[in-house]
């Protein structure tokens, strides 16, 4: 079973190919404005220089978001296709929950993303990467960090980003092997039906409504 992980929520390239239980090749790299041209390429290289045809991939594991809306578009219509043209089933996680999955040695861990304007897209996981102390949400740095406040245990945020913290802040460095075990059980979606998870509207959105209120 060979399984193609992607993830492009954020500013960083993180792709593997994994064959059952053991990691044939990763690239975690920060590509930027570059995103868009790259990761196609950066694909291709991987495939290519561990001698795999597309045809060889048994599934493709896909973060839908919430994190970049133009890395999440990136990323999925790159998986989608693949999934579509070479009927390959496809398996969605959250960014954040990725994030989740890649750090254990903390009592509660918050992936964060920055969303500029002291915004985030976070959530709040416990050791059990139970997401019930805070779910995924769009929240302001301070609101985040009153629902912190109030949390007893050793706590660090996960990211790539400068968060502004007094917290522990810990670099993502995605743990494939993890990431591909915890889905392993999870149903594949339509690729017609992949949806991208953005936790807010965009901001041409909202200039809109707000012109529209006006």
């Amino acid at each position: 079973m060979k399984t193609l992980y992607l993830d492009t929520s954020s500013s960083f390239l993180y792709c593997a190919i994994l064959e059952d239980d053991n990691i044939i090749a990763t690239v975690s790299e920060k590509l930027g404005n570059s995103l868009s041209i790259l990761t196609l390429p950066k694909i291709e290289e991987l495939l290519n220089n561990n001698n795999i045809n597309i045809e060889e991939i048994n599934k493709i594991v896909a973060c839908n978001g919430p994190g970049s809306f133009t890395g999440i578009r990136i990323g999925l219509t790159i998986a989608k296709t693949i999934s579509w043209a070479k009927k390959i089933p496809i398996v969605l996680i959250s960014s954040l929950e990725a994030m989740a999955l890649s750090s254990l040695s903390y009592d509660y861990v918050v992936p964060s993303i920055d969303a500029r304007r002291n915004y985030v897209y976070a959530s709040v996981f416990d050791k059990k990467n139970n997401s019930f102390i805070m779910n995924e949400k769009y929240v302001s740095l301070d609101t985040l960090e009153i629902v912190l406040d109030n949390l007893d245990g050793s706590i660090c945020y996960i990211s790539n980003d400068d968060i502004k913290t007094d917290y522990d802040l810990q670099p993502y460095i995605p743990d494939f092997k993890r990431i591909i075990e915890f889905v392993k059980d999870r149903e594949p979606v339509n690729p017609h039906l992949v949806d991208a998870n953005y936790l807010k509207i965009t901001e041409a959105e909202e200039n809109f409504l707000k012109s529209s209120n006006d």
